[in-house]
């Protein structure tokens, strides 16, 4: 069976070096894959909440952003009629349980904790395409909901 790839993913993360990564990552697994790479979750809720922008297949969502933040990002996703069934992935560099239980309890599907270097964020992103997304539904069991390099949560 052929590689299914999303067409359209979104990354909110106000980091500019985390977005040039994650760009370049997802273009060395599929250049096809379009991205919008947005600067924190005041300029993610406006690009999501614009009719004329088409819904991306998976928003990749960082957590501690000024101004909005990723936890407040979620909630309005989920509270949302027309958004609130994207597919919505945290990124964030925190491995605190606290934040998981909290993604976790407020509709995220996958919570992926942002790897050191640029092949394991290649390899990482590869598996996150490759998940069967009828299996993450918001209020995933938590032993299917963290994608880590190991850590301990």
């Amino acid at each position: 069976m052929a590689e299914q790839f999303p067409s359209l993913i979104i990354l909110a993360d106000d980091d500019p070096d985390d977005r040039l990564l994650f760009k370049d990552a997802v273009v060395e697994i599929n250049n096809g894959i379009a991205m919008y790479s947005l600067q924190g979750g005041v300029e993610l809720m406006a690009h999501l909440n614009d009719p004329t922008n088409p819904l991306p297949d998976l928003i990749f969502l960082d957590l501690n952003m000024p101004r909005k933040n990723g936890f407040e990002c979620l909630e309005e996703i989920r509270n949302n009629e027309r958004l609130k069934n994207l597919c919505i992935i945290i990124y964030s560099t925190s491995t605190q349980f606290k934040d998981i239980l909290d993604t976790l309890n407020k509709g995220a599907n996958l919570y992926f904790t942002k790897p050191y270097n640029f092949q394991d964020l290649v390899s990482r992103l590869k598996q996150v395409f490759a998940l069967n997304w009828d299996e993450l539904k918001p209020k995933v069991n938590i032993d299917k909901f963290v994608l880590s390099d190991g850590m301990g949560i």
